[in-house]
């Protein structure tokens, strides 16, 4: 049993002053009132939730991806060299704890290749159980324009042959059949899935996947109960494509084939209609807004007051590139909720909306459980401690409302400690079940060490960008 003496407990529902958060084993045993006289002054809310995310241990930036649209930045992720799956999983869910997330997407849309990919997965699972982090593991699905939206041989006539030899070489391979896609997930979750990893179905995205094989997903799902994650209109050349290959309705589409229901995350939904949203609230999607990724990619703002109006379910995800390059949850927050406040005296998303955006309604989609985000008796243990006397450093007023302080200025080195399933996972600046130091250390050498190899295709790549940017503005663009 342990007991944390709390000044401030943002229970989900309400704030509780001066209360005691009694555990025991993996759940929270009671929710009492206390002396809140902690050393330092501590302030409890729900662990966080990265509702979607990659995985990846180094940022994109580090290899020249930085400030490029999504259509360009996306082949950029091949100049990473291949690197041990453990320790690239521990790393990145290391990183994603000390931002104060203990629940984490993984949609991993590339694989280290060392071994088969169930082999991989279960060392993935293994670093998410040492790190100490609930992980939804979506298996990458992808079957068509393996470059752009389209086929790929009119982006490789326009470009010279060296460099049209070297991306054909990287990218355009022949893509596993459906029903093949099927059981390889069935191997991976075989392999790979606990209680605290959950392996999901993940399409890529409408623009790379087949009808059948969307359709062989979707039955699957309706079948097994598997949740799947995928992306969806996340740019505006999406949107374009989309409309041209759907005749303007693609979710329509995708809910005539029985995709749409509650087992299903999209992420992004950027370039979503009022209408589209009506119909993805009536089939229970959720939908995982991320704000940072989409302003640093220049996809757009998705429209989250828009989504939450219409009775959305809304989640929240760094996807790998959070506003200042990191996994702080805790900013991605305040960015999230300053995006869609609106202006003038009536908010349009409230910090109530934003506390479960970011800890509650995401829990669905990684977990496959709707089961916690609230601190209450018999609720998971899932608490992220937050040191007060840090956050409220000025400290002129004893009678401000903790949740606006949370709001306007807590980020990750406001975290004391992350608990997950009862387990402590970080304390004080550190990731306790493993050495996140020496592994980034391993992981960045590997990654220097094949630097040499990726000449060619460094060389190759602004080539292939001008080729991307000229179709995606001349075929696909909207407004």
């Amino acid at each position: 049993m342990r007991q944390i003496d709390c000044t401030h407990v943002l229970t989900g529902n309400s704030v509780a002053n001066h209360h005691t958060i009694e555990i025991d084993g993996e759940r929270i045993s009671a929710l009492r009132p206390g002396a809140g006289t902690s050393k330092p002054r501590l302030l409890a809310m729900p662990a966080l939730v990265n509702a979607h995310d990659h995985g990846r241990a180094v940022r994109t930036s580090s290899i020249g991806a930085g400030g490029k649209p999504l259509e360009t930045w996306l082949q950029y992720m091949a100049m990473f060299p291949a690197v041990d799956p453990y320790l690239a999983a521990a790393v990145s869910l290391g990183n994603s704890a000390l931002g104060g997330a203990g629940i984490v997407m993984m949609h991993y849309t590339r694989a280290q290749g060392f071994t088969d990919l169930p082999t991989e997965v279960a060392e993935v699972a293994r670093a998410a159980r040492d790190v100490g982090v609930r992980v939804g593991f979506a298996v990458s699905m992808k079957d068509r324009n393996p470059i752009g939206y389209g086929p790929p041989e009119p982006l490789l006539e326009a470009l010279p042959k060296a460099a049209r030899d070297e991306i054909t070489s990287r990218f355009v391979r022949p893509p596993l059949a459906p029903t093949d896609y099927l059981k390889l997930v069935d191997d991976v979750a075989a392999a790979a899935e606990g209680p605290t990893f959950n392996v999901q179905y993940g399409p890529n995205g409408v623009q790379w996947c087949s009808n059948a094989l969307l359709e062989a997903i979707a039955e699957a799902s309706a079948l097994s109960g598997r949740r799947i994650h995928m992306h969806l209109l996340e740019t505006r050349y999406q949107r374009g494509y989309l409309d041209q290959l759907y005749g303007g309705d693609v979710v329509k589409f995708l809910d005539s084939i029985g995709l749409l229901s509650p087992r299903l995350t999209l992420a992004h939904c950027v370039w979503t209609r009022p209408d589209e949203l009506e119909l993805l609230a009536a089939r229970g999607v959720t939908i995982s807004t991320n704000s940072s990724s989409n302003l640093r990619l220049r996809s757009g703002i998705a429209p989250a007051a828009r989504m939450l109006g219409c009775g959305c379910r809304v989640a929240m995800g760094i996807d790998g590139g959070a506003l200042d390059d990191d996994d702080d949850m805790l900013r991605e927050l305040r960015l999230t909720h300053l995006l869609h406040l609106g202006s003038g005296f009536t908010p349009k998303v409230s910090e109530s909306d934003m506390l479960a955006v970011a800890a509650q309604t995401g829990r669905l989609s990684v977990t496959n459980s709707p089961e916690g985000g609230i601190i209450e008796a018999g609720a998971p243990a899932d608490l992220l401690l937050l040191d007060y006397d840090a956050l409220d450093d000025d400290h002129l007023r004893d009678d401000l409302d903790p949740v606006d302080i949370v709001f306007a200025r807590a980020n990750a080195r406001h975290i004391s400690e992350l608990i997950v399933a009862g387990r402590t996972v970080v304390r004080e600046g550190r990731v306790l079940g493993i050495d996140l130091e020496a592994a980034r250390r391993e992981v960045l050498l590997r990654m220097r060490e094949g630097q040499p190899a990726m000449a060619q295709l460094a060389a190759a790549l602004p080539q292939l960008d001008r080729a991307v940017a000229a179709q995606m503005e001349r075929q696909f663009s909207c407004t």
